[in-house]
């Protein structure tokens, strides 16, 4: 203990400072790496930069999740996957891009949205759509509820109530925050609408041009054709050389230069999919409890204790049409009491035991008086006086009196639906007994048409409404065999031990596969798939055929040709991936490569092809040329002057314009006339042009200017943020992603 005692004592102060220098060294380095921004000056917490502008990443991370926020509330999807994730991060990459332009563009023209027009957005009559259908839990909140329509006053009243209490009006505390996504979103984006209307507002079809075009519509060619493809040639007969190529690239340098780098890729997928001994627990862990799930009296507990799949009960019937499953014919003809299974289904393995059997329609409709005695909160009427109205309005329709004529007596009338019917499907019956009772939805399914009933509804223990009401059933469709049964599932996944075993294979290949050859070489020797993934640019979130895979992204541009992942990748739990880089295209003309390769001289070999076509049949006659290539002459009587596509022929607009060439001779035999597939060879036997009245040619161009320039607008606000983004100067700090 004294020596121990006389170390602590001569080093204890040596032992200190050694450990604040290290605690500074890993604060200063955690500092540079990002933890507390900018302050030591060493990190770029940028994402990227537009034309100088720098795009920090928590201003990114928070148009993501605004994002995200928007395609909850507005698209049908369901819940956002990897996948979706990954598509709306390339979005934003791409929507900030394009206004961080287009704001300059802005600021340059004086461009602006006034003050007004902000407020106007929101709080007005006239506000943005996407706030005249904003949807919270379900409800399209700023309806008025008893119009149905926009209500600009219940914007700016339900804004002020969360505001004084969000806590009291919002339990789930999610409506300030997703109202203020849209709301942020819709103001941001108010200059850039203004924008993209005063572009689209732009466009024009000049008077010359529409009659240009009601001239042409109205002229006719009858031709007579040879189309030769080029596959009558053979590829060997055709040697194509990298000059051949380069050549052909310089020629047409539109098609082969791209305005972002991208980066190839080889790849091997190994699929995480459950074994055979995962398939055999699953289903026998069904097999089990058959007994015991037959033996069970409370069908709705068991289910839902035991099944996986936790919206697997329901007491609705159904029939063949609303039964969705394959086995739904089998399933139906088991006797009640009976469990079919364990079966295979969408990725899960199920027992089905059926319940009750019966005859009911698929849809009825009825209609009801509604007399309420207490809402579950508040007492309406005594029970005497609800009991009094509801026998005297039974009296009055024995007596004679119409229906219809009395349903506005309701407690629930609804002026909108003054004959109180209301249709419901078999699928909606455990809803209409949840939320009136389980009497009426017997009674307007088990009854009978034109049968009528007065019923009490008395939800009290579950603190809800009582009401008194007289039920008529109108009409019942498609009466028909119906089924209840209960389900439950067990879904079919990898174990751990599957998971670990299908990573094995995937950390081998890519422990032996430290080279591009021997990856090639492994892909072979152990028989496995090698995929391709193409153009893949520095921005993407996702790969084609691996859904969201940003980590590999990042790789293959940290990495060079050759390179091989070390190490598997795991992607959206479904897969490992060893990837290798196949190529890398840099921003401007493509490269030719061993994935470009094949395409460039694919087209490189049908050039030549058609330039021998057209020179080795120069001059000659149709049946001439028929006779040498094996061709049919074929004929159109109806080629249209401007319009690309030839009857009996589609997309041909070179051979429609050298029809109409002014030099080219009726009767006589075109040269070669050169296109994607085909070399064709033609000869004009005669042209016809309709005489019209001048008020028919004014009212042909009238429409064909309408036509052209909502053709023109559509096209431009497709293209618009494309093009104007390209013309930017984008630069992505990778490693901030």
């Amino acid at each position: 203990m004294a020596v121990i005692q006389k170390i602590r004592n001569r080093y204890g102060k040596i032992a200190g400072a050694v450990i604040a220098v290290a605690l500074v060294s890993f604060i200063v380095s955690d500092a540079r790496n990002g933890s507390f921004g900018g302050i030591f000056g060493g990190h770029d917490s940028n994402v990227m930069t537009v034309d100088g502008t720098k795009i920090e990443s928590k201003e990114y991370e928070q148009r993501v999740k605004e994002y995200e926020t928007l395609t909850e509330i507005y698209s049908n999807r369901g819940p956002l996957d990897d996948a979706g994730r990954a598509q709306i991060r390339e979005q934003v990459m791409q929507s900030i891009a394009y206004e961080t332009v287009v704001n300059k563009i802005c600021d340059k023209i004086g461009l602006e949205t006034s003050e007004s027009e902000r407020k106007e957005l929101i709080y007005g009559q006239n506000a943005h759509q996407l706030v005249r259908q904003f949807t919270y839990a379900g409800q399209q909140v700023f309806n008025n509820p008893e119009t149905k329509q926009f209500d600009p006053a219940r914007v700016k009243g339900l804004e002020d109530q969360m505001l004084k209490d969000p806590q009291k009006q919002d339990p789930y505390g999610k409506y300030m925050e997703t109202w203020t996504a849209v709301k942020n979103y819709v103001l941001r984006m108010s200059r850039i609408d203004k924008f993209n209307t005063l572009m689209a507002a732009s466009v024009y079809a000049p008077a010359y041009e529409s009659k240009r075009t009601a001239d042409a519509s109205n002229t006719l060619a009858s031709i007579r054709y040879i189309k030769v493809p080029y596959t009558v040639v053979p590829d060997a007969d055709v040697k194509v050389t990298d000059d051949d190529i380069k050549a052909y690239m310089q020629k047409h340098k539109g098609l082969f230069e791209t305005d972002q780098a991208t980066r190839s890729m080889d790849y091997v997928s190994f699929e995480i999919v459950p074994a055979t001994a995962d398939s055999a627990r699953a289903s026998g862990a069904l097999v089990e409890i058959k007994d015991e799930f037959l033996k069970a009296k409370d069908n709705k507990t068991y289910v839902g204790n035991k099944s996986d799949d936790i919206n697997a009960y329901s007491e609705a019937y159904v029939n063949k049409k609303t039964f969705m499953s394959r086995f739904a014919d089998t399933i139906m003809s088991q006797p009640v009491g009976t469990i079919y299974g364990p079966y295979l289904e969408n990725g899960a393995y199920r027992i089905t035991k059926m319940i009750d059997k019966k005859t009911l329609p698929d849809s009825v409709k009825f209609r009801q008086i509604l007399i309420v005695e207490n809402t579950g909160k508040e007492l309406v009427l005594a029970d005497s006086l609800a009991k009094k109205r509801i026998d005297s309005i039974v009296a009055a329709v024995n007596s004679g009196v119409p229906f219809d004529s009395l349903v506005k007596l309701s407690s629930n009338y609804d002026p909108n639906n003054p004959k109180g019917e209301v249709p419901v499907n078999l699928s909606q019956r455990p809803q209409l007994a949840a939320n009136l009772s389980k009497e009426i939805g017997d009674f307007v399914f088990e009854g009978k048409t034109g049968e009528k009933k007065l019923i009490k509804a008395d939800n009290s223990k579950e603190n809800g409404p009582v009401f008194y009401t007289y039920i008529e059933v109108l009409e019942q469709k498609a009466i028909e065999p119906c089924v209840q049964v209960a389900t439950i599932t067990k879904n079919l996944l990898p174990s751990d031990s599957t998971v670990n075993g299908i990573f094995g294979r995937a950390n081998e290949f890519a422990a032996k596969s430290n080279t591009a050859a021997d990856f090639d070489a492994n892909v072979k020797k152990m028989g496995l798939d090698k995929r391709v993934g193409e153009s893949i640019r520095e921005n993407s979130f996702s790969i084609q055929g691996l859904g969201g895979a940003r980590e590999i992204v990042k790789w293959l541009y940290t990495h060079k040709v050759g390179d091989v992942s070390s190490d598997p990748f795991r992607i959206n739990d479904q897969r490992y991936v060893v990837a290798k880089v196949a190529s890398i295209e840099e921003k401007g003309q493509m490269p030719i490569t061993a994935t470009t390769r094949p395409q460039l001289e694919q087209r490189v070999r049908d050039e030549k092809k058609g330039d021998n076509l057209a020179a080795k049949y120069k001059g000659a006659s149709l049946e001439a040329i028929a006779q040498g290539t094996g061709q049919t002459i074929g004929q159109s009587d109806s080629v249209m002057l401007g319009a690309p596509f030839i009857p009996g022929l589609g997309f041909e607009p070179k051979v429609v314009g050298y029809v109409y060439n002014a030099g080219f001779a009726a009767n006589t035999v075109s040269p070669g006339i050169k296109s994607q597939s085909a070399v064709y060879f033609v000869t004009v036997l005669g042209k016809t042009s309709k005489q019209l009245d001048p008020g028919a040619v004014q009212n042909m161009m009238m429409q064909i200017r309408g036509n052209e320039e909502s053709q023109t607008r559509n096209y431009l606000t497709q293209m618009l943020q494309q093009t104007i983004s390209k013309t930017a100067d984008i630069k992505y700090n990778i490693t901030n992603f």
